[in-house]
């Protein structure tokens, strides 16, 4: 009986060292996995009206909308089944932006009747019939907070912003530096910033009583971005190559390099991290570059872009961020025309081809397609990861 015990007793010894033997074997042959590559993304083509320059989503209906400034038209996409509609707006058609709560949209018409007034075309999103609100002159960028249900248009030759109440459509009128060419909201805060091109400032106006305080930015600020959930303001600066960091708790600002000739910006709010595309038109190379910013320690990471990146856009459900090469070089020649696709966790690239001159960009998160306006091709790239 003693024997047989050891005998049992050795068998599961000489098991269990067994097992660990393999098991060691086992893993010491296990290979490294091999990094998935970002996939390229499916593309579909819309035809839209002449010379289409930006573009903006209603994702709660999935509709998108596109400015085609030279036909004085919008065209309306079906995000389901990417049939068109086309409506009616005023002179150059230049911006476009959404309430998805209320389901209007706003679009900017730089010259009204060839006069320097200008105007912004209401358009109800149920029946796509339209109120014109007048604006100042030569209305450019917008921005809307839909939590206060206010647009924000900025008047480039008049140096000011037309206040809109979407409930009613009647317009305020406030001040801001000369010739203001871009606007972004924290609906948050309810603060509104006003990049100033030619005073080289940001106006910073207060959504409930529109008083305005104004901060110091670079040379030629071009594109603004809000991250809501840091309050932190991101200005990019196209001449100094610079993207200034507005604290939107205090207004002081911090200094951040960037490539040559930023222009655009975007931000994930998600992951804090700022995407800014540079042009680098005054370079040497027609090749650009997209700086990525870590919001929490405003360290830099250059990825490369194609031809003369301009519009970015992230989708902050996949991490993927994508921008638009315009293809036009330091020699003013068109080269191909793509998407740069930037994978968020890795900084890694992909490369999607688009029509030509592609500028404005815009996200559907709700259905992740991502949308490409095509300035000189009339159409829009349409991407699907």
């Amino acid at each position: 009986m003693r024997l047989m015990m050891m005998k049992l007793a050795f068998a599961l010894l000489f098991s269990v060292l067994m097992c660990g033997c393999n098991a060691a074997k086992q893993s010491a042959s296990t290979p490294t996995p091999t990094p998935v590559p970002t996939p390229t993304p499916a593309t579909a083509t819309v035809a839209v009206g002449t010379f289409p320059d930006a573009v903006a989503v209603n994702s709660v209906t999935n509709q998108i909308y596109v400015a085609n400034s030279q036909s004085s038209s919008v065209t309306v996409i079906d995000g389901a089944t990417n049939n068109t509609t086309t409506v009616a707006v005023g002179t150059l058609p230049v911006a476009v932006a959404v309430n998805s709560v209320t389901n209007q949209i706003y679009v900017t018409n730089s010259y009204l009747n060839g006069s320097n007034g200008g105007s912004v075309t209401v358009i109800d999103g149920a029946t796509n019939n339209t109120t014109t609100v007048a604006a100042g002159s030569n209305p450019y960028a917008m921005a809307v907070n839909s939590v206060t249900n206010q647009i924000y248009v900025t008047n480039v030759f008049s140096s000011s912003v037309t206040v809109i109440d979407g409930a009613t459509n009647n317009t305020t009128t406030v001040a801001t530096g000369n010739n203001p060419i871009a606007v972004a909201v924290n609906s948050v805060t309810n603060q509104i910033y006003v990049a100033n091109r030619f005073s080289n400032s940001v106006t910073v106006i207060d959504g409930a009583t529109n008083n305005t305080t104004t901060v110091a930015a670079g040379t030629d600020p071009e594109a603004v971005a809000v991250n809501s959930v840091t309050n932190q303001i991101y200005v990019a600066n196209s001449q100094s190559s610079s993207v200034t960091v507005i604290d939107g708790a205090t207004n002081n600002t911090t200094t951040v390099a960037a490539g040559t000739t930023p222009l655009a910006v975007a931000v994930n709010s998600v992951t804090n991290q700022i995407y800014v595309s540079n042009s680098n038109l005054n370079g040497s190379s027609s090749s650009g570059s997209v700086t990525v910013i870590d919001g929490a320690t405003n360290g830099t990471t250059t990825v490369a872009a194609g031809t003369d990146p301009g519009g970015v856009a992230v989708n902050p459900n996949t991490n993927q961020i994508y921008v638009a090469n315009t293809c036009i070089n330091s020699s003013n020649t068109a080269t191909a025309c793509n998407v740069t696709v930037i994978d968020g966790a890795t900084n890694n690239t992909t490369t999607v081809a688009a029509g030509t001159d592609p500028g404005a960009v815009a996200v559907n998160p709700n259905t992740n397609q991502i949308y490409v306006v095509n300035n000189d091709s009339n159409n829009v790239t349409v991407l699907t990861p």
